[in-house]
């Protein structure tokens, strides 16, 4: 099964409904089931903006699925969607919108990250 890792709090804010959009600088063609992999360094400057202290690294913490990808060729159009991807960065070109449905929380369990997509024997 693929899994993607994504610092914390960004994973959690996926597990609780509040991201609905994972944004990233490359496309994929994939859809489809996927792994949460909170990697095992968090991303500071957000844990503190969104209130978290403490949150699992280094594991798989959920699933989800990407229905469709976004293109955000304008800034209006990264703007519109600000309050389902939640980036604290600002829009820059080639920005791209995962779209997420299906989302569930599992057990933590450890397991080392990488870049882009990667297979885990699940």
């Amino acid at each position: 099964m693929k899994a993607l890792s994504l610092k914390q709090p960004w994973a959690e804010l996926i597990l609780q409904g509040k991201k609905t959009i994972e944004t990233r600088t490359w496309k994929t063609s994939f859809r489809g089931k996927f792994l949460i992999h909170a990697s095992k360094t968090p991303n500071k400057a957000a844990m503190a903006a969104f209130g978290f202290a403490d949150l699992p690294y280094g594991c798989i913490v959920g699933e989800a699925s990407i229905t469709d990808i976004k293109t955000y060729d304008t800034k209006t159009a990264w703007d519109e969607d600000a309050d389902r991807h939640l980036a604290l960065s600002e829009w820059t070109k080639k920005r791209y919108g995962y779209l997420l449905k299906d989302v569930k929380r599992i057990t933590p369990k450890p397991l080392k990250g990488k870049l882009n997509f990667f297979e885990v024997e699940w």
